[in-house]
């Protein structure tokens, strides 16, 4: 991938990421109430990808 192109992808995660808390924050919604809740799709998306094959 180009330089330019992952530095443009970068840039997009952050600002979704900034859109995403102000947005929550505007609704009222706490910051612990989101990190919690980045916290339990991280770990729900972690064991979907697992392999589930025995070696």
């Amino acid at each position: 991938m180009p330089l330019p192109h992952f530095l443009i992808l970068i840039l997009a995660v952050v600002l979704a990421a900034g859109l995403t808390i102000w947005a929550a924050s505007a609704a009222g919604v706490p910051l612990l109430a989101i990190g919690l809740l980045a916290l339990a799709a991280a770990g729900i998306a972690h064991l979907t990808m697992r392999d589930h094959h025995s070696r």
